[in-house]
């Protein structure tokens, strides 16, 4: 099992939140693949830390349904199933459109201005066909939504299903489409006019749409 050393370390962070930032990363990747057996000693020495922020972070990883752990076997990572965005988006789609609801009342006009610069770069990055680039813009002009919501229980449910759907996306090489752009300029605009209830429509078609590029 390769385990890359020249990650970032983030510093002002528990070493099991570390530990669980950068081993879902390379589970999402792919630097661990699929069925991989993962060795905690390795792992706590390419982390720089000791095997308990590892194996705790392990446990974590598996109520997400990243890893599969067999006490007195081995840690194994799971198998990615195309299959899954059906259960994945579905969800994502309601609980990003409650959000957008939610978000509503706290949009002030340097946040959605915050939006719209998102939107160009995620435009951008579509258009030179950089679609991972587009997919983190992606990501965070939604996150900026999300937190504005102001409710930790639908930020800590979304980053989840998220994270799945973002290793699906680099498992799949799917490709973002322009119509999300569009999508996203009218998310902003029914945001200044107050219209929560087209809002919420159009923020889980936003989600639901991309099941086609699967």
């Amino acid at each position: 099992m390769p385990i890359p050393v020249n990650h970032t370390k983030p510093v002002r962070t528990t070493a099991k939140l570390h530990a669980f930032n950068q081993i879902q990363q390379w589970i999402i990747d792919g630097t661990l693949q699929p069925d991989e057996k993962i060795n905690d000693i390795e792992l706590a020495q390419a982390l720089g830390v000791s095997r308990t922020p590892i194996r705790e972070s392990l446990q974590l990883l598996e109520s997400q349904g990243f890893v599969t752990m067999q006490p007195g076997r081995a840690t194994q990572v799971t198998t990615v199933e195309k299959e899954d965005i059906h259960n994945l988006l579905p969800p994502l789609a309601v609980l990003q459109a409650l959000a957008a609801e939610l978000a509503t009342p706290n949009m002030d006009e340097a946040t959605l201005q915050l939006l719209e610069e998102k939107n160009k770069e995620f435009a951008d990055a579509i258009y030179a066909k950089q679609y991972i680039i587009a997919l983190n813009f992606d990501e965070e002009f939604h996150k900026i939504i999300v937190d504005r919501a102001n409710n930790s229980y639908i930020i800590s449910m979304v980053e989840m299903l998220q994270a799945h759907v973002r290793r699906l996306f680099y498992y799949e090489s799917n490709i973002l489409r322009e119509h999300s752009i569009v999508q996203h300029a009218e998310i902003i605009r029914l945001f200044r006019e107050k219209d929560t209830q087209k809002l919420t429509e159009v923020m889980r078609s936003n989600w639901i749409y991309s099941i086609e590029g699967y």
